[in-house]
């Protein structure tokens, strides 16, 4: 039997081995899953992703299939009622910031086509591929994800720091950090 060599930050738990082998470092297209993205990282600011990882299903049900016109509209009753769900991370800072990333996720939309769109651009529509050989040498920000941080903050974002939006650059695909000896960096023909 042969055993696919991975990026070791997932580990052999089943859950994030999925992330890793099916999603992290694809590109992403679509704004509703751009939008989910942007909500569990920035729940995820100082926990684990795969506490985050195990609620995702929570979230899911919380915000709506995170349709950002849907959590957008939520109010404050919604946010007492979400402080009670043990399926998300019951931080109100977090829940107010996911609903208010909503609204700048719309008007993004708005002003560019798509949230896609807007986000792509930074990068000429190509992803970031990185040759990195081990854990050290990936950064946990850059001057890409800095620009982009400012702008969403500039918008009106919030829990979007550089390093949360390095996270979401990654986990979307803008950005390939694979490490070249992972069977999922593009490089790789196995």
């Amino acid at each position: 039997m042969i055993t696919a060599t991975r990026c070791p930050w997932c580990g052999d738990d089943p859950l994030y081995v999925a992330y890793h082998d099916l999603e992290w470092g694809v590109p992403v297209h679509d704004d509703r899953k751009l939008f989910e993205m942007l909500v569990l990282e920035g729940a995820q600011a100082g926990l684990s992703w795969i506490t985050i990882l195990r609620k995702r299903e929570g979230y899911r049900a919380a915000f709506h299939g995170f349709d950002p016109e849907r959590v957008a509209a939520m109010d404050e009753t919604d946010v007492e009622r979400l402080l009670q769900n043990p399926a998300i991370v019951r931080n109100r800072l977090k829940i107010h910031s996911a609903i208010r990333n909503a609204r700048v996720f719309l008007d993004l939309q708005r002003r560019h086509g798509s949230f896609a769109a807007w986000l792509w651009a930074q990068v000429d529509g190509q992803p970031v591929v990185n040759h990195w050989s081990s854990l050290s040498e990936c950064p946990a920000s850059t001057p890409l994800s800095d620009a982009i941080s400012k702008q969403l903050k500039k918008a009106g974002m919030n829990f979007v720091g550089s390093t949360v939006i390095y996270a979401f650059l990654q986990a979307t695909g803008v950005v390939n950090d694979h490490l070249i000896g992972c069977h999922r960096h593009p490089q790789r023909q196995d």
